[in-house]
């Protein structure tokens, strides 16, 4: 008779939690079966086993495929030639002032298209001319957003434009844009456009007596000189034949003719596109002096309003200090701003405000305050130069 080894111990039931399960090793006869497989404990569960399994191949190749997703298309991809045709009934319709807010926010669109390209340039360009001969003023309070908003969305298609249209389209972006910006209830857009003013003003050149005789002739006939088309006179061809040929010798050379006419050819073509290139940029010039004496005019209109006081006394008097960019007659208009300013002025410092006090803006307080002021001699503002002035920055 085979001895039980766990004879007498209490079940397994009967053992407090606290105590680890341990495997319990049974050892089993052939005459007592059922009672070790009662005695058997269960094998242990690993903490690891109770972890989420790790995606399979399968699984991972099903995350990984791309979800269709829906997307509709906003936009169509028009050909060249329903391009122009567009742009030709905006050319139509946007000299009329009832139909320019809609002609011009469609120009609009097709600049924000990318529909402007080289190839349509010169109707683009058209639209933008015709949108300059409405007979309503670019200023007009009816019409002056829509002209800001296309002639500023016109800036990023310019890259398709040639010389001479660019130069066009400087122009009328100040009549159109900065102008427009003078009207503004905004402190700081309208001390922009006075600093695009100044600094237009300083890129001009000092205007010549040619200039002021060509302007002269322009008011007394009301139209601009008409371009001669880059003709020569007989005795710049003459001279040009005795520059190529100075000894006469040609005549004596074989087809020494043909390399006249040939040098003529040439001389004649370069001197005209030299003399195209000069009475482009005499009439960029004009046109651009134009614009800028129209945005000083806008601008001397707004003195009444006290905060636009300041920045109106810098930009005209920046004028009157390069008054010499102009042309005599444009002189004397920025004169006659200038006097008109300083008159309003005067009333202003004659007359008595609600507190009792002159009616000085802050410009001109600072301006009278510091102008009785010395420089000490460690360059220290205050105190009428003495040595007991606070030293500038430490």
């Amino acid at each position: 008779m085979a001895d039980d080894l766990f004879e007498g111990l209490p079940p397994p039931s009967s053992i407090t939690q606290s105590q680890p399960q341990l495997p319990i090793l049974s050892v089993s006869t052939n005459n007592n079966t059922e009672s070790s497989s009662l005695l058997s404990a269960p094998k242990p569960i690993l903490k690891s086993s109770l972890k989420r399994s790790n995606p399979t191949q399968s699984d991972n190749s099903q995350a990984a495929a791309p979800k269709k997703s829906l997307k509709f298309k906003t936009s169509t991809d028009a050909s060249e030639t329903q391009v122009i045709d567009a742009m030709e009934k905006i050319s139509s319709h946007i000299k009329n002032p009832a139909k320019f807010s809609k002609a011009a926010k469609l120009a609009i669109q097709l600049i924000e298209a990318e529909s402007v390209k080289s190839g349509v340039s010169d109707y683009f360009f058209a639209i933008l001319e015709a949108a300059m001969l409405s007979p309503v003023s670019c200023t007009d309070p009816s019409v002056r957003a829509d002209y800001h908003s296309l002639f500023t969305a016109a800036q990023n298609a310019k890259e398709h434009l040639n010389k001479k249209q660019k130069n066009q389209l400087a122009t009328w972006t100040i009549s159109a844009v900065v102008a427009n910006d003078l009207y503004t209830d905004d402190s700081f857009v309208f001390s922009k456009a006075a600093g695009q003013i100044k600094e237009a003003i300083s890129n001009l050149p000092v205007a010549t007596e040619e200039d002021d005789t060509e302007e002269a002739i322009s008011l007394n006939d009301g139209t601009v000189m008409a371009d001669e088309g880059g003709q020569t006179s007989p005795n710049e061809e003459n001279n040009a034949l005795e520059e190529a040929d100075p000894f006469g010798l040609d005549s004596l050379i074989p087809g020494s003719t043909k390399k006249g006419e040939k040098f003529k050819g040439k001389n004649d073509a370069a001197m005209k596109i030299r003399k195209e290139e000069e009475e482009e940029t005499k009439r960029f010039l004009q046109l651009q002096r134009k614009a800028l004496i129209t945005c000083l005019e806008i601008a001397a209109r707004r003195y009444k309003t006290p905060w636009c006081q300041t920045v109106i006394d810098i930009l005209v008097k920046h004028a009157v200090d390069n008054v010499a960019r102009f042309t005599a007659h444009q002189r004397d208009a920025v004169r006659k701003l200038w006097a008109s300013i300083l008159e309003q002025q005067t009333r202003r410092k004659q007359g008595k405000s609600v507190n009792g006090k002159l009616d000085v803006n802050g410009f001109e307080w600072l301006q009278q305050k510091y102008s009785t002021e010395k420089i000490s001699i460690r360059h220290s503002v205050g105190g009428s130069g003495d040595r007991r002035a606070t030293q500038w920055l430490g």
